[in-house]
């Protein structure tokens, strides 16, 4: 079997891959075999090209080829069906145009998105239709493609396959794109041509297997794992088992336990079991058998192919719900990352091709009759389309397996070449069909080019729904009807009832049966109301929302809108301006620090502050009378002597500290009147600001100036404007444009005010007129002056008003409309709601009394209209009085006629007066509106060329403030660095100095005529090397070491080497004979020192020269960064200049006038006016004026330098006096101190230090410490005082308490024993009569008596008391009772 490359190439550019892959599908079913260009069937169709303009996302051929089925992205299917055109019906003149043609035969919409899959029955009775709106359509195709139904699927569906002939009943395998597969038997087909009564196309009772995919990839991974290393554990003991034998046979029983004591490896976790959160997509699949499947996968899943088998079929069971695996898979080599896309097979099943997602073709070779691809180790594989953008997204054979055709998303069709003609088993040919009888007369049917257009579900329900309120709206008008017979007999039997005698006619009363009947209806009529409010809320809100929209658009933007105020008696008329809200660009001015309100943290600070002072008043206030008690308290005590030492000390501490404060505080005060006087002084090359500033101002207006157009012009920093300044200017000149238009459009408002308020004047005169022409003879009446009008333009806020009457007119006028054009509602509607507004408002606004006026002048007429009336009944003949009085009335009523009728015209003429006022303050207004326009325009084109150059002057800017910076830390690090330097110059100063003192010391230790003065200085002098206490760190320190240093280095040896050769006759580690040991002692001591000094002084010095480097170093890189400055402004300054170029190619409109133009040459004025410059009068007399100003200030400026240099020489003469006065008083008070003191003194510190105030303190503090100690020791002596009265008592008591114990011990002996006693002769107490016994008896005898003498002294006293009634006496005692 032979594949060959020998291919043509397709390459159009597409809308998603579909726009032209029906061409190349078709190709390889229609074409002959015998074609020598595979691509030549392409060139005779354009009519295809000019069908498929949409873009094409799906598409099938019929089982006989004569009619392909194309699948649309908005859900529509387009049949086209292919003929030969050799077939039709010939006429005169017709040309043979191609070998076969194609025409659209039918067109419908089964979905709402787009069309993602079809497929044809095996017997091609059944077209089946899927979608990415979860949906799959079926269709009867003898019938001309007749809906049969529809099915619901989980998810977006991809791929539709019927099953084989070898299937024993034909299935339809639903592949979707969320891993859901299902598979729906074939539909039952209705017989009955059409069924009104079902409302959808839905089947609801099709028997449906789902398979929900579940991944086992982690599991297969798993799998393949255990059996590698099962296999690899199996080499490993054949291996060891081969060792061992090979051991046994070289060492014997060393070599077995050599093996043993091998230990195995640790294995490694096998990988874990992991499933996928969200399923991953399927991307294609076809059938193996009945009820069996295969799928390829994209994502995780992706790599493997894998069998799947259907559960049987639960119509109880969840499907989202359940979990489904693959019963078998494959493993695909290479496609981890690169899934099979699609795939397609021969005709005799031998060949599988396969699509890849990175463009390339891979060809299996099966075995015949083999569903489960038992054999698909070897393959071919090849790579044609774009590796990262050439998805194959289509593959196909043609009819003979001759050709393959490919197309990606790459825009790119191949064609392959599989078999060649010599190797094809049998020769087949393909025809193109002849065309149907009448396809020529058949007109082409209409297509669906609307998106929106219903699709066929949803145009049946919209028919059942049309339907249904169709049938509603049939009972509504038969309501109606008889509702309108029934209104009409009510009125005639009302008719008939008002035409009856008053006695007989029937009251609205005697109708109410029951009076609840009445309130029922009304509150059935409420209900009704409120119901169809809530049923139209959803309208009412929507068109709310709609108003509110253009509102928002229309409305909300307008400041005011345009108002035309018309004059009365002249045209003249004036309009506002219709101003909208400011723009972005004015902004409004913010608060300064004084107008700004105080914030929530500043006022808080404020006010707590207060509440502190407050609290602490307070607490002060409060706590005064405990500190007053405590003092009164203290000031009747005694003081003691140690009080009164110590009060004394310290008034004298006192006095002393405050002395010395004073004197310190006059210094203090001195030297800050000196320093004051010192900075007074103005340096040598001072400069007074104000000729600084005027010297600035002369560069900057005075002498000769280059204009702006001038290459090398120069733009002055104030002048340099930007983005920002150039916005705020056009913002300033809006607000000012803003803020005279409302002005004006406040004052043409109050104008339109003003004529309203004529009118309604005018109004009640006219009425009043009226009135008085009523009581006049008609010869003797003036005509009355036409009131004026208010014209809509001057009330425009009025259109947008009204009321029930008016939307009543809108309604007849909508329902007039639809009455006459029904097609046209929406036009009509609109027409008519406008013009019903525009006349109703007309109406209003024509309506000259307004209820004000009408209320007025009815008030000013009540009188005048019942005089008439009045008058009416009086039918005699008038007397002379009356007859007088009549004259007078008509005398004045001829007076007020006339004074009305001029006052009615007063008030139109000052009417107009000011509106012809007002209007020549707009025309001046308007032009400088005009020329503020034209202004506007200049910044604004000003603005937009700004902000093209800010970017980079951005960056300019920022890289000469980064440089200008730069430049300052350089120069601060150097002037750091210079003061470092003079530190260390001290320091060195100061070490030289105590090298030269440890020297003077001692030679003056040493004394005069020391006769081993030499020996000692040698020895102090003499250059010891010493051991470093600390390494260098690094070799640069080493490299930075100075030049001086290694002098020195080299001179301490060489000294060191000079004193060696003396060492021989002087030895530094002994003193000599008659030598002093201390001098000595001391000598090498100051040795010691002097070796430290000496270091200290190198290392000072070493440190001055890094500082000296670092300096120089600095100085090199600041005159770099002053050069880049430097050139960094001059860039800027180049770019400002272009800028300035820029700006002056602009073109600015000044509009002028003939007179004032005095360039003039000839007498003329030229053509060419771009050389002119532009001033205006004030201007030109101000630099004429100048130029005398300027002379006048030449003299005066050479006669004021003439002044100021014989005033310097003169303050030079007296500075040089005051310095000779100044240093020989100093020379005085050096020699006074000298007289006095024998040495210069500080005279501040000496006064400063008269007295320690440390010290003083410190005795204060002892003094008040022992007064606290004493007092504490004597309140301890008192303490111990009582403590040892306390324990004398205590003693005292435990001495008494003692005492009574020893007396109770006695006491007890004596009991103890006569207990004992009375133990020996307890058995002789009880042989006669018992001792208690008869004690008791004898006291209870008594007891008897004793109460028997009380009885009878109650009874004789008892009867004393009923005979008389005397004084009770108590009653009588026994006599032991009384004892």
């Amino acid at each position: 079997m032979k594949l060959e490359i020998t291919f043509g190439c397709l390459r159009i550019p597409m809308e998603p891959y579909g726009s032209l892959t029906l061409a190349f599908q078709i190709l390889p079913k229609i074409q002959n075999a015998s074609s020598p260009s595979i691509l030549e069937p392409l060139k005779p169709w354009p009519s295809l090209l000019s069908l498929i303009s949409w873009p094409l996302l799906a598409w099938t051929v019929s089982n006989g080829g004569a009619q392909i089925t194309a699948g649309f992205e908005d859900g529509v299917v387009r049949i086209l069906e292919l003929y030969d055109p050799e077939g039709l019906t010939s006429f005169v003149g017709r040309k043979r145009v191609s070998d076969a043609d194609i025409r659209l035969k039918q067109v419908f919409k089964p979905h709402t998105s787009p069309v993602t899959a079809l497929a044809y029955d095996r017997d091609g009775e059944v077209l089946a239709t899927g979608s990415k709106d979860q949906t799959v359509f079926f269709f009867e195709v003898e019938r001309g493609y007749k809906p049969i139904g529809y099915i619901t699927t989980p998810g977006p569906v991809c791929q539709l396959t019927w099953s084989t002939a070898s299937h024993p009943e034909s299935t339809l395998l639903i592949i979707c794109e969320n891993g859901y597969v299902l598979e729906a038997p074939f539909p039952t087909i209705k017989e009955e041509e059409e069924d009104h009564d079902v409302v959808s196309y839905e089947i609801k009772d099709m028997c449906i297997k789902c398979f929900h995919f579940s991944s086992i990839k982690s599991k297969i991974l798993r799998l393949i794992e255990i059996a590698k290393r099962k296999k690899q554990k199996e080499l490993k003991e054949k291996e060891k088992e081969e060792r061992r034998k090979s051991l046994e046979a070289q060492m014997g029983e060393d070599g077995e336990k050599e093996l043993q004591g091998e230990e195995e490896e640790e294995e490694e976790p096998l990988p874990e079991i992991f499933i996928p959160l969200t399923p991953c997509h399927i991307l294609c699949g076809f059938y193996s058998g009945p009820g069996k499947f295969w799928v390829s996968l994209g994502g995780y899943d992706s790599g493997f192919l894998y069998h799947c088998e259907f559960p049987p079929y639960d119509k109880s069971s969840d499907i989202t719900e359940k979990k489904d695996e693959p019963f078998d898979f494959r493993l695909l080599e290479d496609t981890e990352d690169n899934p099979i896309t699609t795939i397609t097979f021969s005709i005799n099943q031998e060949m599988m091709f396969c699509g890849m997602q990175n463009g390339a073709i891979r060809v299996y070779i099966l075995n015949k009759n083999d569903p489960s691809l038992t054999n698909m180790e070897d393959y071919w594989h090849f790579s044609m389309h774009d590796n990262n953008y050439g998805c194959i997204k289509a593959i196909s054979t043609s009819f003979d397996d001759r050709f393959l055709v490919t197309a990606g998303a790459d825009s790119n069709i191949f064609v392959f070449n599989i078999f060649s003609e010599f190797e094809l088993k049998k020769v087949m040919k393909a025809k193109v069909p002849s065309p149907r009888f009448g396809i020529e007369t058949e007109p082409i049917p209409e297509d669906i080019e609307d998106p929106k257009a219903y699709s066929i579900e949803n145009a049946r329900r919209k028919r059942e729904h049309d339907k249904l309120m169709k049938e509603g709206e049939e009972i509504k008008a038969e309501k109606r009807e008889r509702i309108k017979a029934l209104r009409n007999q009510l009125q005639k039997l009302l008719q008939m009832n008002v035409e009856l005698p008053k006695h007989m006619q029937f009251k609205r009363t005697d109708f109410d049966l029951d009076s609840k009947i009445r309130a029922e209806i009304d509150r059935k009529t409420a209900n009704k109301i409120q119901r169809v409010e809530k049923e139209l809320a959803w309208e009412k809100e929507k068109h709310h929302l709609g108003l509110m929209k253009l509102q928002n658009r229309f409305r909300d933007s307008l400041e005011s809108d345009t108002i035309v105020v018309h004059a009365i008696q002249s045209e003249h008329k004036i309009s506002s301006y219709r101003l909208v809200k400011p723009s972005k660009y004015s902004k409004s001015k913010r608060p300064s620090q004084s107008e700004r309100r105080a914030s929530k943290f500043e006022r808080f600070e404020t006010e707590g502050t207060g509440r502190k002072d407050s609290q602490r008043d307070t607490g002060g206030s409060i706590s005064v009378p405990e500190e007053s008690i405590i003092e009164k308290g203290k000031k009747f005590r005694p003081k003691t002597l140690s009080e009164i030492m110590v009060e004394s000390q310290i008034e004298k501490t006192r006095k002393l500290i405050l002395k010395a404060e004073r004197a310190q505080l006059k210094i203090q005060q001195r030297k800050k009147e000196w320093e004051e006087m010192y900075k007074s002084k103005p340096d040598d090359d001072y400069e007074d600001p104000k000729d600084v500033q005027a010297i600035k101002e002369a560069q900057l207006y005075m002498g000769d100036f280059n204009l702006k157009t001038a290459p090398d012009y120069k733009i002055p920093e104030h002048m340099r404007v930007n983005a920002a300044k150039k916005e705020e200017e056009l913002g300033y000149l809006d607000s000012m444009a803003y803020a005279k238009k409302m002005h004006m459009n406040k004052c043409i408002v109050s104008l339109r005010d003003l004529k309203v308020a004529v009118i309604e004047e005018i109004q009640c005169l006219v009425q009043e007129l009226k009135n008085i022409q009523s009581t006049l003879h008609v010869s003797k009446h003036i005509p009355i002056p036409q009131i004026p009008q208010i014209y809509p333009e001057e009330v425009p806020e009025k259109r947008f008003q009204y009321d029930e009457e008016t939307l009543l007119a809108f309604k007849r006028q909508q329902m007039k409309n639809q009455a006459e054009t029904a097609p046209r509602v929406e036009q009509a509607v609109s027409a008519g709601s406008a013009g019903s507004f525009l006349r109703l408002s007309s109406g209003k606004d024509g309506d000259l009394t307004t209820s004000d006026s009408l209320s007025r002048s009815s008030k000013a007429s009540v009188f005048n209209l019942d005089i008439p009336k009045f008058m009416e009944f009086e039918r005699t003949d008038p007397t002379e009085v009356e007859l007088e009085i009549m004259k007078r009335d008509e005398i004045k009523h001829l007076y007020m006629q006339q004074y009305l009728i001029n006052r009615i015209k007063e008030l139109i003429v000052t009417f107009d007066a000011e509106l012809r006022l007002l209007r020549h303050q707009k025309l001046k207004l308007d032009t400088q509106m005009k020329l503020s326009d034209l202004h506007h325009v200049t910044l604004f084109q000003e603005m937009l060329l700004l902000k093209n150059f800010e970017k980079q002057e951005n960056i300019l800017q920022e890289r000469v403030n980064s440089l200008d910076k730069e430049e300052q830390d350089m120069q601060w690090k150097i002037n750091e660095t210079l003061k470092e330097m003079e530190e260390k110059k001290n320091e060195v100063a100061k070490v030289q100095d105590q090298e030269k003192a440890l020297y003077a010391g001692f030679q003056a230790a040493l004394g005069e005529n020391n006769k081993f003065a030499n020996f000692l200085m040698k020895v102090l002098k003499k250059r010891i090397k010493r051991v470093k206490k600390k390494k260098v760190e690094g070799d640069a320190d080493e490299d930075e070491e100075s030049d001086d240093s290694s002098e020195e280095e080299s001179s301490l040896e060489s000294d060191a080497d000079e004193s060696g050769s003396e060492d021989d006759v002087f030895d530094d580690s002994i003193c000599p004979t008659n030598c002093d040991k201390g001098l000595f002692e001391l000598a090498l001591q100051l040795r010691e020192k002097r070796l430290d000094i000496e270091e200290a002084l190198v290392e000072e010095k070493k440190m001055i020269d890094n500082l000296r480097k670092e300096y120089d170093t600095l100085s090199k890189k600041v005159k770099i960064v002053a050069t880049n400055l430097n050139m960094a402004e001059e860039a800027l300054e180049a770019y400002q200049r272009e800028k300035q170029q820029r700006l002056n190619e602009l073109l600015v409109v000044i509009p002028l006038k003939l007179h004032q133009i005095e360039y003039v040459v000839f007498g003329e004025i030229p053509s060419d006016l771009s050389g002119t410059l532009v001033f205006s009068n004030h201007s030109l007399g101000r630099l004429q004026e100048r130029i005398v100003q300027l002379h006048e200030e030449n003299s005066q400026q050479q006669k004021l330098n003439k002044d100021c240099r014989e005033r310097r020489k003169q303050l030079i003469r007296e500075k040089r006096e005051m310095a000779k006065t100044i240093q020989k008083m100093e020379e005085t008070v050096s020699q006074l101190m000298v007289s006095k003191f024998g040495r210069v003194i500080n005279l501040e510190a000496l006064q400063t230090l008269s007295v320690n105030t440390t010290l003083e303190e410190l005795k204060i503090k002892k003094l008040r410490k022992e007064l606290s100690n004493a007092k504490e020791m004597k309140m301890w002596e008192e303490k111990i005082a009582q403590v040892r009265w306390e324990l004398m008592m205590k003693t005292k008591e435990h001495t008494k308490k003692l005492h009574q114990m020893n007396d109770l011990c006695t006491e007890k002996k004596k009991l103890d024993s006569q207990l004992n006693i009375l133990q020996n002769q307890q058995g002789n107490a009880f042989q006669g009569p018992r001792k208690a016994d008869t004690v008791a008896r004898e006291k209870v005898t008594e007891l008897i008596q004793v109460q028997a003498e009380r009885i009878l002294a109650l009874k004789e006293e008892v009867a004393l008391l009923r005979k008389k009634g005397g004084l009770v006496l108590p009653p009588i005692h026994s006599p032991r009772e009384n004892e």
